[in-house]
This record gives structure tokens, C-alpha cells and sequence, in this order.
């Protein structure tokens, strides 16, 4: 009987401990308690969910980020609140072959400028691949069209723009652009005009008034220190905006390039692609279309008239 007893507790003991190491209930009858959030899978899939981007995060469109621009003219970008920047290119001086006397007289002229603005100026450093293709092409047309170039001369002159074209395409090389952006912005409510085509025009010349005594000022300044002060233009606005999105395109497909084929897409003998030529067949259709409808209506409205 006492063995008995001895054995069945050691069987209660075993199974207590088979149970504990287990984790499970001890008793079958209760079930067991689930804790999601301590489990390792579930601190996975925690882990993912603060890395999820929303749709609200996903990266913008390129034309999102022109959103707050208006226009681009009259030199000048113009805003949705009637702010407008307009843009100087900067020669810069070659500081460090100038004299200590000479170095000074710049710093001063510099410091003097700065101190004399009270308006915001910024200033933007572009750094852009060198392009030699137009020096390069400048020495084969010259070597095409000198008659009295003996055939050594024309072998050097090949040698050297292959070593030009190799040092260009082997290594990365730089130049950098210094430019000054002059902005202004005017309230509307300050111009009297009569019609919303006059406080257009009186938008834009008091803008560009401004913003031109602006960068005349830096011109004048500046040109004391050997700093050659030039206005941008609108087509160099463009060029500048193309460099900063395409930068190591802008290499190949060159911003004067794509000028002139857009200026020689103007005329019928331009190269022209397929996906472009049924394009236009469908705006003249298109338009084809809306004016016989214009027609009908006309012709309708007549007899109904009479």
C-alpha cells in the first residue's frame, strides 16, 4: 500500500514538472493563457509595421515639386504669391593668386556690399561635369577646313583631341557655377489697376524694377573687387533648373541640343516619331470634329431664329 502511494506522488511529481517545462496548464481542464505580444514572431511583425511607409510618404511627383511656381519669364520665376526671384551669374575672381594688399581690398569690397543690403540675397554653388565637346568640335572643323595642315600636323591634332575626349570620359571633373537669387514679393492690394490685365503688367515691371536695382547694385559693388556680375535670362533659368534634375545627363544630351531641336521641330521636315505623328493626326481630327459640331449648332440656332 505505502509503495503505492510513494509511486503515485512520484507520478504527480513528474508530471507537474513535465508540464512546467512544457509551459503548458497543469491542470488539462484550463486552457491555455496566449500572450501574442511576447512572442518573438510578433515583435517581427511589430518591427515591420514601424517601417511601413504610408501612402502619404511615398515620394512626390518631379511635377509636385513646381507646385508653388507660376511662371518662368521675363527673366525672372514667379510664384502663386506673387514672389518673384530673379537670378545674376557670378564670375569669381581668382582670390588666392592676388597679393595680401590685393586680397584685403576684395575682402573689404565684399564686406561692404553685405553690410549694405538689406534685403535677402542667397547664394546657390552648382557644380556640373565639364563639357569640352564644343572646343573639340571647333579644332576638327578647323582641321577640316585648313587647306596648308601637312599630315603630321592633322595626326597631332587628332592625337590631341582623343587625349581631350579620354580625360574628359576616364575621370569625373568639375567646374562649379556661382549664381546670386534676388527675391522679392509684392501684394497686389498695394497696385491700382483698372483691369486684371493692367495689374498683371504692373506686377511684372515693378518686380522686375526692383530686383533689377537689386543686381545692379551687386554689379556695381562687386565689379570693384573683379567680380563680373550678368543677369540670367529666361533660357538660362532653364538651363540651370535642367543641370540641377539631370546631372550627369546633361553631359550627353546637352541643354543647346535640345534648344535647337525643338526650334527644328517647328517645321514639317523635322525628324519625327511615330507615337508624335498619330498624335497630331488625332488633335487635327479632333479639332476637325469640334468644328463641324460648332457648325451644326450655328446652322440649328439660325432656323430656329427665322
Amino acid at each position: 500500500m505505502i509503495e503505492l502511494i510513494v509511486m503515485a506522488i512520484f507520478g504527480v511529481v513528474a508530471y507537474v514538472f513535465y508540464k512546467m517545462m512544457l509551459k503548458e496548464p497543469i491542470l488539462p481542464w484550463k486552457e491555455k493563457k496566449v500572450y501574442e505580444s511576447e512572442t518573438p514572431s510578433n515583435k517581427k511583425k511589430q518591427k515591420k509595421k514601424k517601417h511601413e511607409v504610408s501612402i502619404e510618404d511615398e515620394p512626390k511627383l518631379f511635377q509636385e515639386l513646381f507646385d508653388e511656381v507660376k511662371d518662368i519669364s521675363n527673366h525672372m520665376i514667379r510664384f502663386n504669391d506673387n514672389s518673384f526671384t530673379m537670378i545674376a551669374e557670378v564670375e569669381p575672381v581668382n582670390y588666392f593668386l592676388k597679393s595680401q594688399d590685393e586680397q584685403e581690398a576684395i575682402d573689404m569690397v565684399f564686406e561692404s556690399w553685405l553690410a549694405a543690403i538689406n534685403y535677402p540675397v542667397q547664394f546657390y554653388l552648382q557644380n556640373r561635369f565639364i563639357d569640352i565637346s564644343e572646343p573639340v568640335q571647333q579644332m576638327k572643323e578647323s582641321m577640316r577646313n585648313s587647306e596648308d595642315l601637312n599630315e603630321a600636323a592633322l595626326s597631332f591634332g587628332q592625337s590631341m583631341i582623343d587625349d581631350l575626349q579620354n580625360w574628359q570620359s576616364q575621370t569625373p571633373r568639375y567646374e562649379t557655377k556661382r549664381y546670386l537669387i534676388f527675391t522679392h514679393k509684392i501684394n497686389a492690394k498695394d497696385i491700382s489697376a483698372d483691369s486684371a490685365e493692367e495689374l498683371e503688367e504692373k506686377l511684372v515691371e515693378k518686380s522686375f524694377a526692383e530686383l533689377m536695382r537689386r543686381l545692379n547694385a551687386a554689379k556695381s559693388q562687386l565689379r570693384r573687387a573683379e567680380m563680373n556680375v550678368s543677369l540670367l535670362p529666361t533660357e538660362g533659368i532653364y538651363e540651370l533648373l535642367y543641370h540641377t534634375f539631370n546631372r550627369r545627363k546633361a553631359v550627353k544630351n546637352r541643354f543647346k541640343d535640345l534648344v535647337e531641336t525643338e526650334k527644328n521641330a517647328l517645321y514639317v521636315t523635322a525628324e519625327q516619331t511615330d507615337e508624335h505623328i498619330e498624335a497630331v493626326k488625332e488633335a487635327i481630327e479632333e479639332n476637325e470634329f469640334n468644328q463641324e459640331e460648332q457648325r451644326k449648332e450655328d446652322r440649328t440656332e439660325e432656323s430656329q431664329a427665322s
